[in-house]
């Protein structure tokens, strides 16, 4: 005799079905804790300016969440930390002595304009923290762009502006292959945004970030994989000092990586890895261009490009007839 069925038994819903423990303030945090050594070291290499601006920025982004949800009087999200990532992401994006109240100005467009406006987390077209950066690139040039020399510069660092600011002036003559130009760019003994400059430090989060399987490979390795390969067809500079200067590790590995504005199949973050890696390389090189990094321009340029790479790459249904 079969047991009695109750209407409790069965719950009729849409997939999927099987859910993982992760929730977004999960996510979140691991996120935040994987930009920890980016932040400890910009410290270290900057003093302790670079909390005034990551707190700033920070704070600047819980108060736009909290004002824009009031406004559109929907439930409060900042416990869900996103708005804290956002915020450290552009602190780390940004040159250790800019203004405070830009960056504060940076955290509010963030929010409001780059993620708010279009209806919050998981709606936003663009990286909001991306966005801040160009959108305080264009309007504040000269603070952008003028860095503040490491504490830890010694004699054998790069002592002038930027690596890729010299690369893209022609510093035909200057020996890149140094092995000790190679572990400054690699340990972060060079100038640049607070969170950029080491590599290491950005490796270790990514590591972090892969082992709870918060972000996978696909997107970090086609696109420095990419900037490799674009560098050394090119040559005149090792391609190690490409994929290791500027916002390359960073933008790969934290940046590209973003749930809402990268795609969602594994074929489709190949490409948007490979599209990043090569127009970050396409504006470093371009003999024309004004600016010597690329990185930002091409993740927003790709996320706007998500949409058709999602439909382009979706996984067709099983026994689906081809028309």
């Amino acid at each position: 005799m079969l047991p009695k069925q109750t209407a409790e038994r069965y719950i009729l819903s849409s997939s999927p079905h099987a859910h993982a423990d992760a929730s977004t303030s999960r996510i979140m945090l691991d996120v935040i804790i994987a930009l920890l050594p980016a932040l400890g070291c910009g410290v270290y290499f900057f003093g302790l300016r670079v909390l005034l601006l990551t707190g700033t920025c920070i704070a600047a982004s819980l108060v736009t969440e909290a004002l824009c949800r009031l406004a559109m009087k929907r439930e409060n999200t900042i416990g869900d930390l996103s708005a804290v990532v956002t915020g450290l992401l552009l602190a780390l994006n940004l040159p250790p002595d800019l203004p405070v109240w830009m960056a504060a100005l940076g955290g509010a467009f963030a929010i409001s304009v780059a993620k708010q406006v279009f209806g919050g987390l998981g709606y936003n077209p663009f990286n909001p923290a991306l966005a801040a950066r160009a959108f305080l690139l264009i309007s504040f040039t000269g603070p952008m762009t003028t860095w503040t020399e490491s504490a830890w510069r010694g004699a054998d660092a790069v002592t002038t502006a930027t690596p890729l600011a010299l690369i893209k002036k022609g510093a035909e003559g200057f020996d890149w292959s140094q092995a000790a130009i190679l572990k400054d760019l690699f340990l972060g003994n060079v100038n640049g945004c607070i969170g950029e400059v080491s590599a290491l430090a950005l490796l270790i989060g990514a590591v972090y970030l892969l082992a709870r399987k918060v972000i996978t490979w696909h997107i970090p390795v086609s696109f420095l994989a990419t900037v490799f390969i674009f560098a050394m067809i090119k040559g005149g500079v090792p391609p190690l000092v490409h994929v290791l200067s500027g916002g390359c590790v960073i933008g790969a590995c934290f940046m590209a990586t973003d749930y809402v504005t990268s795609p969602i199949t594994a074929r489709g973050k190949l490409i948007f890895g490979c599209g990043c890696g090569l127009l970050t390389m396409l504006i470093r090189t371009a003999p024309t261009g004004a600016y010597p990094e690329g990185v930002s321009f091409s993740i927003l340029i790709m996320n706007g490009l998500t949409p058709l790479i999602n439909r382009f790459t979706q996984p067709k249904p099983f026994g689906k007839v081809k028309k």
